[in-house]
């Protein structure tokens, strides 16, 4: 064992898209900080940020049905649909400012405009979905919505799906120019690269095998090198786990109190893919469908153009699958080893309130390739099986804790957990993550860094320029922000002013 501490002002574990994105966040801030990244595998976004192990989605509510809700009355819920609409709208704008600061180079190379839409069959589901567009299109967030249940002008905006389709059941689609598809680990790889020339520090087969607090407040971690199987000792006084599945597992070896009680279920994925050039170009956007009964919201059907190095290829899927592994290079005793003393009776219950979610799992872990395609089919009539690939995508460890509505309940999405005095933080959970990276990069670094807050808001402005503003109640700012997002990343003409948000003050 190495007895010499290396010591850093912040270490970040794991190389995913959230340690690229708060590396990158705090060396515009502190350019005098020393950050380490400790990752286990041999390069930065092969985990869940990889392109092969995610849908691709820009995040943005402009598909996906699941973040809305019909009430009781009759109404559509889209708060959040609002919210996630607007993290992702912060996403746009940081990156936006590491394209013109020439912080990143080649927008094209990580994101692409794209059209989402939204596609659901039979009279009640085409019912919900009108009142769905009425509701959003109102909305200056998801201004330019088109609804359509007329099969000739479905058959221009998805002729892939609508040939070939028998049968009368009624059908019906939304459809929005201003989604994207993203490119999560080109982005990495790029974040990445970015804070190497910054003199950030980049261990690859490097795993934390153990993290404590030292006496000075600090935190010490056990590290091996996969390579030579020596062991080091790292110490920082701001530790981030933004390891994926990874995470729940180094945040219990800190032992904080925030982090008793919690659990994690693994849900793994697989998509069908297509590379065939002819029936590729016959398919020009993401068209997500409505999850059946008892599926999680990560298993939501849909049919995505996806643009992936120099290849534009089709995903379908996903389909969701069982592994106890936490991540998809992870270990089969995942699972098993992260029940706790203090988290046994939590994963218990939840054990028992998902006894459906776990026959979904079971059952979609036997389907037979054909069984699949023949799910393909619902959305691709005359899907022919040689023409599609079996892709095994990443691990999503959904998070599972004690709340108000009872004892052992399964979290979907994203959460940050922090120790008080803020100087540690992990993220666990999945979807829509990625896409609202930057938001909660934002959220670690107000939790953690409260004292700075003041000093740093200046600069947050300048690289984000509504932070600390609702979009929602600031319609022209929303116009404004769209089209310096669009001209930075290439995201097509604008009819709006395209002049730089940098270039003026944001007056609410």
């Amino acid at each position: 064992m190495n007895n010499r501490l290396t010591r850093s002002d912040v270490i970040l574990i794991g190389a995913g898209i959230m340690s690229a994105t708060l590396g990158s966040l705090l060396k515009e801030l502190v350019p005098e900080w020393n950050i380490t990244v400790l990752e286990r595998l041999d390069k930065a976004g092969e985990e869940s940020s990889n392109e092969w192990n995610n849908a691709g989605t820009g995040h943005a509510s402009l598909c996906e049905l699941n973040y809305t809700v019909e009430k009781t009355d009759g109404s559509i819920d889209i708060s959040k649909a609002i919210k996630t609409n607007e993290e992702y709208q912060v996403s746009k704008q940081f990156w936006s400012y590491l394209v013109n600061s020439k912080l990143i180079r080649n927008p094209q190379d990580f994101i692409e405009p794209l059209p989402h839409m939204s596609l659901v069959q039979g009279e009640q589901n085409v019912s919900f979905l009108k009142k769905r567009h009425e509701t959003m299109s109102k909305h200056p967030l998801f201004h330019g919505m088109e609804f359509s249940d007329r099969p000739e002008q479905l058959a221009d905006w998805i002729p892939l799906i609508m040939k070939d389709r028998n049968g009368n059941e009624p059908i019906a689609a939304t459809r929005i120019e201003t989604g994207t598809d993203v490119n999560f680990g080109a982005l990495t790889r790029m974040l990445f690269d970015h804070l190497k020339s910054k003199n950030v520090e980049m261990k690859f087969k490097h795993q934390v095998d153990g993290i404590k607090r030292a006496e000075d407040g600090s935190w010490e971690l056990k590290v091996r090198n996969l390579e030579n199987g020596a062991v080091e000792r790292h110490a920082a006084k701001f530790v981030f786990i933004g390891a994926g599945g990874g995470s729940l597992h180094i945040l219990q070896k800190s032992g904080i109190p925030e982090g008793r009680g919690i659990g994690g279920f693994p849900v793994s994925g697989i998509f069908m893919v297509c590379k065939k050039p002819e029936i590729v170009a016959q398919h020009h956007a993401k068209v997500y469908g409505k999850a059946p009964v008892g599926a999680p919201p990560m298993s939501v059907p849909h049919l995505d153009k996806r643009y992936i190095g120099n290849q534009e290829s089709l995903f379908f899927g996903p389909f969701a699958g069982f592994s106890p592994k936490f991540l998809k290079f992870g270990s089969m005793f995942d699972l098993i080893t992260s029940v706790k003393p203090n988290n046994l009776l939590t994963m218990l219950a939840a054990g028992v309130k998902n006894m459906s979610l776990t026959k979904y799992l079971i059952e979609q872990v036997l389907l037979s390739k054909e069984q699949r395609m023949e799910a393909l089919r619902e959305f691709v009539p005359n899907a022919k099986s040689e023409d599609w690939e079996l892709v095994v995508a990443g691990q999503r460890v959904q998070v599972i804790k004690d709340t108000s509505a009872g004892k052992g309940i399964l979290q979907f999405g994203t959460e940050v957990i922090s120790a008080a005095d803020g100087s540690i933080a992990a993220l666990l959970g999945a979807s829509p993550g990625a896409s609202t990276a930057v938001s909660v990069m934002l959220e670690v670094i107000q939790r953690c860094f409260p004292e700075k807050l003041k000093e740093w808001e200046p600069k947050l402005k300048e690289m984000i320029p509504s932070f600390g503003i609702s979009l929602s109640k600031n319609p022209e700012l929303i116009q404004e922000i769209d089209a310096y997002t669009s001209k930075a990343l290439g995201l097509g003409p604008k009819s709006h002013s395209s002049e730089s948000m940098n270039d003026r003050k944001v007056v609410i």
